[in-house]
């Protein structure tokens, strides 16, 4: 759950630090004091778009700290160790935006991407603000509020995926169709050129070595003569230089006999006297080897040849003929496939197939969801003077299917204006549509496992005794997890297990909000206020001493 929030030059607020406990919490103060401002510092620290109008005015830069206690939420913090981030059952996000507009986010001090951000954020806390029910009017917002519901999702991003491979394929089929001839030409023209350079059976291997051979070969001469010449001088020759350093190094060796300091002359001739003679050998050995062949060399030029004719034909280098090769297969196996139509008709069947199966299977997941969910939000709706209202979750089929199923997802409406069913944004008033939106909105979240839930105001156009059941609705909901509220109905604050009050205050030129934590005779003076305005008398007090009394 939500533990500690830490507040930094953010907008109106120039430090606050604020400790969460469980259950169900208000947010109370009066128009304009900055109650929103917190939302939007917890929206902004949880992955919400950033910018410089966020930064306090006189300010460098804005600063939003969260943690969590995520002993409640295994799920969560199994997520943020595949992100290689340790949690010891606590998360501490912490987000910062400068002057440039850029921002940065951090997870337990280790930085993440903007959308790592969201994701974790996410999976922590729930936001609904007092303007939901107008994106409720939306088809898209209904067709995911249903499918997050029931946890279609991921069925949901099957379909998605299946109706793109379909597309796909059928759009492969339509062009191949279009351009049989061509696709023809292209393949004959890519086969002649691969059987080219396969028949020339070339490989790079070969050709470093046919130029190496090649030069071997075209100054054989020379080689034959230049082991010749060495090895007569080195120990073949009169006056070869094998036997002149042997007398040498006898002579001396002899000497060292009288004076110890030839000793290491002596060594130092005899190791030379061994690798001299190692080296004669060696060059015995390649002198017996070496050996002109001019038909040898005749056969290495004409295959030096063809390689070079070949490599000029496709304007290439004999080192790219392999890498040109390589890239006419690849073409030549995606353009045959691409002119064998029946294949391709096969393969888009296949896939709308397929798409029909996994859409199908979504369909009737969407039915038993919808089922649920409006008798849920119907039952809901009595007790928020909403009586004989219907809530109804159509789904309407689209022809031929789309990306999001076979069906479009409408929320209806029915015994409001009459009996006949209605879609949501023709069947509602504003405050009715507020109050479905609030239904819908309690409902959808007990099915959520979010451990943190927060309303924005969602209760603004209600008042009397549907306040009542709103409050009690919450509470009810705070007892199965963390609920906070922004709220200026007293009906809904005297119903929370703790309250805050938001106030504004200014320090010269500066304004500032600031959070108070409320005591019991705290909560009575606030609650009388929002009970009776600007004057507070002793009745509005003991109208809220009772209300906190029968709610306590």
């Amino acid at each position: 759950m939500l533990h500690r929030l830490t507040i930094r030059d953010f907008v109106l607020v120039d430090r606050l630090e604020l400790e969460f406990k469980a259950g169900f919490g208000t947010l109370t103060g009066e128009t304009g004091a900055g109650k929103s401002i917190l939302v939007d510092a917890l929206a902004f620290a949880l992955g919400e778009r950033s910018d410089t109008n966020l930064i306090r005015v006189g300010r460098e830069r804005a600063e939003v700290s969260v943690e969590f206690d995520l002993r409640g939420s295994p799920a969560v913090a199994d997520g943020l160790r595949e992100l290689d981030i340790e949690t010891d059952d606590g998360l501490l996000i912490r987000r910062v935006v400068d002057g440039s507009g850029r921002s940065r986010a951090y997870l337990n001090g280790s930085p993440i991407t903007a959308q790592q951000l969201r994701d974790v954020g996410e999976s922590l806390v729930d936001i609904y603000g007092q303007h939901e029910h107008q994106s409720l009017l939306r088809g898209d917002a209904q067709r995911n509020l249903l499918d997050t519901h029931a946890q279609l999702i991921p069925l949901q991003k099957e379909v998605s995926e299946a109706w793109r491979l379909w597309r796909e394929a059928r759009s492969m089929f339509d062009t191949a169709a279009g351009s049989v001839e061509d696709l023809q030409r292209e393949r004959e023209q890519l086969d002649w050129q691969v059987r080219e350079v396969e028949t020339l059976g070339f490989s790079l291997t070969e050709w470093e070595a046919l130029n190496i051979e090649h030069k071997r070969l075209a100054h054989a001469a020379s080689l034959v003569e230049g082991a010749r010449f060495s090895l007569d001088l080195l120990a073949e020759g009169e006056g070869a230089c094998e036997g002149q350093f042997d007398s040498a190094a006898r002579r001396l060796d002899g000497l060292a006999a009288y004076d110890p300091g030839l000793a290491e002359v002596v060594d130092l001739l005899k190791s030379a006297q061994a690798e001299l003679n190692e080296a004669i050998s060696a060059l015995r050995r390649y002198s017996d080897r070496v050996e002109l062949d001019p038909q040898r060399l005749l056969e290495i030029e004409r295959r030096i040849d063809a390689v070079l004719v070949c490599a000029r034909k496709f304007r290439t280098s004999p080192e790219g003929l392999t890498t040109l090769l390589a890239r006419w297969q690849e073409r030549l196996t995606a353009v045959s496939a691409s002119s064998d139509l029946t294949a391709l008709e096969s393969r888009v069947n296949a896939a709308r197939a397929h798409y029909e199966e996994v859409a199908g299977r979504l369909t009737k997941s969407r039915a038993g969801a919808a089922q649920a969910l409006g008798v849920e939000v119907s039952r809901v709706m009595q007790q928020l003077a909403l009586g004989g209202g219907r809530f109804e979750v159509a789904l309407v089929p689209v022809t031929g299917g789309s990306a999001h199923g076979l069906e479009q997802v409408e929320f209806r409406i029915a015994g409001l204006s009459g009996s006949e069913t209605r879609a949501l944004a023709k069947a509602a008033s504003g405050g009715e549509l507020s109050r479905i939106s609030l239904a819908i909105q309690v409902v959808t979240s007990q099915a959520v496992n979010v451990p943190t839930l927060l309303f924005d105001e969602v209760d603004v156009g209600i008042g009397g005794g549907v306040a009542e059941v709103v409050g009690r609705l919450l509470s009810e909901l705070g007892a199965k997890r963390q609920v906070l509220c922004v709220t200026h109905l007293p009906q809904v604050a005297a119903r929370a297990n703790w309250q805050w009050q938001v106030s504004k205050h200014s320090h010269g030129d500066q304004v500032c909000s600031r959070v108070l934590a409320l005591d019991d005779e705290a909560r009575i003076e606030e609650l009388a206020r929002m009970l009776g305005g600007v004057e507070i008398t002793a009745i509005t007090r003991q109208h809220a001493r009772e209300m906190l009394c029968l709610t306590g």
